[in-house]
């Protein structure tokens, strides 16, 4: 599956993360084109999507009690990685913003959840082969029409609102063409855990090079995994100028180079 540029580019400039549902179930027909994109968009072989279509009640939790818990959500979405690959965090990152942003296209709300899950719990809904872990979930459906407070609080605390300047994320090179520009801007709007923007960006030619801020990854929840969702914004951007490209995978700490 190729992607479809027209509608995922867009669709990152509408996404925001909703934690609070309302009842109402997606269409049968939006649900059958989220599976089928979950299905045929398989750029890594090392990540897959399962879109689950029970109500998650047992998947979410909150912080402390309930307090920062995912409520009402009809569906969810499990991004299930093969651990034996060096490069699955950020491969995940990249599948995973996809179909959110495939969602989103579709009129649906959702939210990246890394650390207020339970992963045994996401597991029991479907086969998950030796190897293999549940690295994140998002919840899918309707959000309620206003934030409600334990939101406003959450968007408050990770301060989703303010993103470093491309001068900030830049280490190397400059921008010396549109296309340059537009996948960086692009990349600015890569959500990522607490807001923390992790990746660093390094220009060259032909290419733009993504690293991550430090040279160890979290335990907890993966940089590389907010680099990876980067990448797939740095790719659309370049779409959107016109220009196509490929991902090269680096050592640590850089994460990938993407090449025109």
């Amino acid at each position: 599956m190729d992607i479809p540029f027209e509608s995922w580019y867009p669709a990152l400039f509408k996404r925001q993360s909703r934690r609070s549902f309302l009842p109402r179930l997606p269409e049968e027909g939006i649900i059958a084109q989220l599976e089928r994109v979950c299905r045929e968009f398989r750029p890594f072989s090392e990540v897959r999507v399962e879109l689950v279509k029970d109500k998650p009640v047992k998947v979410f939790k909150g912080i402390i009690g309930r307090y920062g818990k995912v409520t009402g959500a009809p569906h969810y979405m499990a991004f299930i990685g093969d651990m034996s690959s060096p490069r699955v965090q950020e491969c995940a990152g990249y599948v995973g913003e996809a179909v959110i942003l495939e969602a989103t296209a579709l009129g649906l709300d959702s939210c990246w959840v890394g650390g207020m899950f339970r992963p045994k719990a996401a597991a029991a809904h479907f086969p998950i082969g030796d190897g293999e872990k549940v690295l994140s979930v998002t919840p899918v459906g309707y959000a309620e029409v206003s934030y409600n407070a334990t939101e406003r609080l959450l968007k408050g605390f990770a301060k989703s609102e303010k993103r470093r300047s491309l001068k900030q994320l830049i280490i190397h090179g400059h921008i010396h063409s549109p296309w340059v520009e537009k996948a960086l801007e692009a990349a600015r709007l890569a959500p990522s855990a607490a807001n923390r923007q992790p990746w660093r960006f390094s220009i060259g030619d032909n290419s733009v090079t993504v690293s991550m801020e430090a040279a160890r990854d979290s335990s907890f929840i993966s940089r590389r995994l907010d680099c990876g969702i980067a990448m797939l914004h740095i790719e659309l951007g370049a779409l959107a100028a016109g220009v196509s490209g490929r991902w090269e995978f680096l050592d640590n700490p850089g994460v990938a180079k993407f090449v025109v």
